[in-house]
């Protein structure tokens, strides 16, 4: 590929592909990007029929280049959702939108490249009091499901984004409580990840193991309801809920951080957290993130950073793209 043929590669189709919903948005020129539309996944049967449907939207643009950050391992050429019906064939995708070329990408992979372009006002930082340059860059984030990836720095000054799947590590209980809980969605379940108690449907979760600790009869929860009444004091156990929700959510932060030695930082993505932040600057979780023994000192110096940018995926499956482009070029 040449530099004429990467500057002629605009309009680009980007979009960043969750559980729960689509967004979709066209990068116009370098860094340009505009006509971001949100939609839900549930509404379409397969990815071309939502892509299609947001191309026509916005007026039929014709795009040849296009990425895709999707909440999914990328293990070859088939997809198929952890947390959505949908399944493709990356391939027959490219061929059914007459693209010249297709890159999936995992949606945290995105998250990643993403914070490395953000600025302080696109954060809220939580806790912590010195940010170390050259180290990782831990990145989580519970949603629809939980995300993990890692910034880690490379010799020329860049950083490399992870691929992984550390949201369904197996969850480790920190207390009586927690061990209740556990056990509860051990026998719901089988397995219990971490992702399986720090997402939308975990807060729920959580929830309805207080509940039956409790012997209430278990009302119908959604996430934003155990929220809202955990906040305004309308529901003590659901301030509980939320209060365990973030501790636990301080756990997995801190042991991805040890693991990573992430001395540059935690950032935390998705849209639950941002959703509750005033609460969650004073939850358990930043004293959650600090517990850790003889390792405890080393944590409290770890800033903690939520991630309030609108549309991180997509300004992160934008720089992919751009990334791939110029592989093409040395290539």
């Amino acid at each position: 590929m040449s530099i004429t043929q990467i500057e002629n590669s605009y309009p680009r189709l980007l979009a960043d592909i969750g559980g729960t919903n689509a967004r979709f948005a066209i990068e116009l020129s370098a860094n340009k990007i505009t006509h971001i539309e949100v939609l839900a996944c549930n509404e379409y049967d397969s990815i071309v029929d939502a892509v299609s449907f947001y191309l026509k939207k916005i007026g039929g643009i014709e795009v040849k280049f296009a990425a895709f950050a999707i909440a999914n391992p990328i293990l070859g050429d088939w997809i198929e959702m952890t947390n959505h019906h949908w399944a493709f064939s990356i391939e027959t995708t490219r061929q059914a939108l007459k693209l010249d070329e297709l890159i999936l990408i995992n949606d945290f992979v995105a998250q990643a490249y993403a914070i490395s372009k953000m600025t302080q006002d696109d954060l809220v930082q939580i806790g912590g009091t010195n940010l170390e340059l050259g180290h990782a860059k831990a990145v989580l984030g519970p949603g629809t499901g939980l995300g993990v990836s890692a910034l880690i720095p490379q010799t020329n000054g860049s950083y490399l984004a992870l691929e992984g799947e550390g949201g369904h590590v197996s969850f480790a209980p920190f207390d009586d409580t927690e061990l209740m809980i556990w056990q509860y969605a051990k026998q719901k379940y089988g397995h219990v990840s971490a992702e399986r108690l720090l997402n939308g449907a975990g807060l729920v979760l959580i929830y309805e193991a207080l509940a039956h600790r409790e012997g209430l009869t278990k009302a119908k929860m959604t996430p934003q309801l155990i929220s809202e009444q955990a906040i305004n004091g309308q529901s003590p156990l659901c301030r509980l809920t939320l209060d365990i929700f973030c501790a636990m959510l301080g756990t997995i932060a801190s042991n991805l951080a040890l693991t990573l030695g992430a001395r540059s930082g935690v950032y935390i993505c998705g849209g639950i957290i941002p959703r509750f932040i005033e609460y969650f600057k004073h939850s358990p979780f930043r004293m959650r993130f600090e517990n850790k023994g003889r390792f405890s000192a080393y944590l409290a110096a770890i800033p903690v950073y939520v991630v309030l940018a609108r549309h991180p995926g997509i300004d992160g499956v934008c720089i992919a793209l751009n990334n791939y482009l110029k592989e093409k070029l040395k290539g």
